[in-house]
């Protein structure tokens, strides 16, 4: 484990995994990047596994960093955050890391969300905050890691839509912020599935009960744009082409972030999923 500090670097990125064209290629230069930028915590969503793999053994899913935080997360042997770990250990570089099981996804996947930590981990939880009736279980998995000045919670969000139905944002994020409530210091990073620039939708509610957009604390920042082209989920909509913010990375107080900047965008490292990602320093 990295020893602690009082800077760090933060990842966000929707993988898309399983999904992309070349999973080899993505998962490579998402481990290169993690190791060349020294990344101290990676939050991913869309983090899946094959129905037809095989469980892992819980020994060796212990000895390659996994912290359970969910008893109905079965993690089979091509988890999408198992093999960023093994691959990343190969490469020198040891994380933690945890996994909630979402949803099954695409008829051949099961779909969840990950936390990966350099620094010590103090505990793992997960919230579902999805409700029964709803056709698309929502999970929120959190590792409670140890800075220099103390415990901070960092939480992998995948939000539904604002105008869904069935599992509107509303309630999911009622849910979310009870479970996120309290003194103690917390970051929510994900896909929001929440446009920045949209008024009086997700991204105000949050900013309404007290959250800090990390981007907009920035003393430096790029544009932020994590879609630029129609995805999944955002096909149907009339802006479905247009460039979004909707990867974000949210703190529970107002702190000091050096910078944000978006990677994985095809510029300065390639792209490896749908979604761009989003790095901050601390």
């Amino acid at each position: 484990m990295a020893p602690l500090k009082d800077k760090l670097k933060v990842l966000t990125l929707n993988a898309h995994s399983l999904l992309e064209w070349d999973n080899t290629f993505c998962l490579e230069n998402l481990t290169d990047a993690i190791i060349r930028e020294d990344v101290d915590v990676v939050v991913m969503q869309e983090v899946n596994q094959t129905v037809e793999a095989p469980y892992a053994e819980p020994d060796a899913l212990k000895a390659d960093g996994y912290v359970p935080c969910d008893s109905e997360a079965k993690i089979r042997t091509d988890n999408y955050a198992l093999s960023a770990a093994k691959l990343l250990k190969q490469k020198g570089r040891e994380f933690s890391w945890t996994w909630g099981f979402a949803h099954p996804a695409y008829r051949h996947l099961e779909e969840g969300e990950a936390v990966l930590s350099r620094l010590p981990v103090l505990q793992a939880d997960n919230v579902c905050v999805s409700t029964p009736a709803g056709h698309c279980r929502r999970v929120i998995p959190g590792l409670q890691v140890q800075l220099a000045d103390g415990p901070v919670w960092f939480r992998s969000v995948h939000m539904g839509w604002w105008k869904d139905e069935e599992e509107p944002f509303l309630d999911q994020w009622e849910k979310m912020s009870r479970a996120a409530a309290g003194k103690q210091m917390a970051f929510l990073l994900g896909d929001f599935n929440s446009e920045a620039a949209v008024r009086g939708e997700g991204y105000d509610l949050i900013a309404r009960d007290g959250w800090q957009d990390t981007y907009c604390l920035a003393q430096h920042k790029d544009d932020g744009y994590t879609v630029v082209q129609a995805i999944d989920g955002w096909r149907d909509t009339p802006d479905a082409a247009e460039k979004k913010r909707i990867d974000q990375i949210w703190c529970s107080k107002v702190i000091p972030v050096k910078s944000s900047r978006v990677v994985f965008r095809g510029t300065q490292e390639p792209q490896v999923s749908d979604h761009a990602g989003i790095l901050i320093e601390l």
